[in-house]
């Protein structure tokens, strides 16, 4: 029955020490993916100031630009979620850019493989606990601008939350704003330190609203036309959540889109994961250097 696969499916994360996405629990409470679990000594030692999240296809930069100090794959860390998608390596890769010290998500988790906000989002407490007061978020997105095309960067100006839901809603703890100012989400003086270096190295560097919807599936054509009615730049599944949680710490947040695939309707062929993820590869020295630059530029 369905009730015997989820609770077969509960107690392999069980077993593994993992923690239960909402979708495979018999208790839809949120209340135990509030916990945060204990962080590993080696993390709260090094004292990282800076986060980053990479996002599909886009994990190669922690192993070509960080001097790597250590990793800790989620699934050592008891009560933390594990990466289900494919191009998502599942690892906390930490170490210096330019003598920057960053702790990296090689790996993100999404609302779609069936996780509360609350846990997608959890990644994001971890750093705060530790000392990250700057993060930079980063995903594959679909171009809704006609001006756009696969390999493009997008730096996000603004984003619209299309989810359904917020991650702050039934918050459980005192920490950080209870009704965080989202004026400006995306820091605009470290974008603007972005975009002059981009200019001064001739890189075509977009700026954008993001659009975030659940996935997995993506959009049809009827409603890339609507989002690009309400100003969306471009479309992605992911960056929202954790940019707003970050908002209610304070953080100062930067968006970055590589743009992997002109969205449905625009694009003349049929959307797939692997088109995301060979875009983003072949892009990769350029993403790279934006990368590090803003990081060195924060």
């Amino acid at each position: 029955s369905t009730l015997d696969r989820s609770s077969a499916a509960s107690d392999v994360y069980k077993r593994q020490g993992l923690a239960i996405p909402l979708s495979h629990s018999n208790n839809e409470s949120n209340d135990h993916a509030m916990i945060l679990p204990k962080i590993p000594q080696e993390l709260t030692d090094f004292k990282p100031e800076i986060g980053l999240i990479l996002g599909s296809g886009l994990g190669f930069f922690a192993d070509d630009r960080i001097e790597v100090v250590g990793r800790v794959p989620y699934g050592d860390i008891e009560g933390f979620p594990v990466s289900t998608v494919q191009g998502h390596v599942g690892q906390f890769v930490y170490g210096t850019i330019e003598g920057k010290r960053v702790i990296c998500m090689q790996g993100r988790f999404h609302f779609y493989e069936g996780y509360a906000m609350s846990q997608v989002t959890l990644p994001i407490r971890a750093m705060h606990e530790i000392g990250v007061r700057t993060l930079f978020v980063t995903n594959a997105a679909g171009g809704i601008n006609l001006d756009f095309v696969p390999g493009n960067f997008m730096l996000l100006s603004d984003h619209i939350n299309a989810l359904g839901t917020n991650p702050l809603i039934a918050w459980k703890g005192s920490e950080g704003v209870q009704f965080p100012d989202m004026s400006e989400v995306y820091d605009g003086e470290l974008r603007a330190k972005i975009r002059d270096w981009a200019k001064a190295h001739s890189v075509d560097l977009k700026e954008g609203v993001y659009l975030a919807t659940t996935g997995p599936s993506f959009e049809t054509p009827a409603e890339v036309r609507a989002f690009g009615t309400l100003g969306a730049d471009a479309v992605g599944m992911s960056t929202v959540p954790e940019a707003i949680v970050a908002r209610k710490f304070g953080m100062r947040v930067i968006g970055i889109s590589c743009i992997t695939n002109a969205a449905a309707g625009i694009s003349k062929t049929e959307l797939t994961h692997e088109e995301v993820s060979e875009t983003a590869d072949s892009v990769r020295p350029q993403f790279a250097d934006l990368l590090a630059a803003g990081v060195s530029l924060a």
